[in-house]
């Protein structure tokens, strides 16, 4: 994992003003968040494609509704942008049908 960006600039270059420190703060916790909600929508979509993988399409069903309305909430946080969560859907639909 790459460090964060005042971790790689500590000592080199750092904020002058109180709002400039309170800004890379809150990109720190922001940073964390995002990758927090990417990973979550990472493993929703890992068990739709292990259903997927052993053919089994009742499991890989309950996957999607599951990872659905977890993947349009990532959208809604901008973790992702919609139509990346869109095509996402729409390749794992597919591939579900084709069971």
């Amino acid at each position: 994992m790459w460090p964060t960006n005042s971790a790689r600039l500590k000592g080199k270059m750092m904020a002058n003003t109180t709002s400039a420190k309170k800004r890379v703060r809150r990109d720190e916790r922001k940073t964390a968040m995002n990758a927090s909600r990417r990973n979550r929508v990472r493993t929703f979509i890992k068990k739709i494609e292990t259903a997927i993988d052993e053919g089994d399409r009742p499991s890989a069903n309950t996957a999607f509704r599951a990872a659905q309305p977890e993947l349009m909430r990532s959208v809604s946080r901008g973790v992702f942008k919609k139509n990346t969560a869109s095509r996402k859907l729409s390749r794992l639909s597919r591939r579900i049908k084709a069971i």
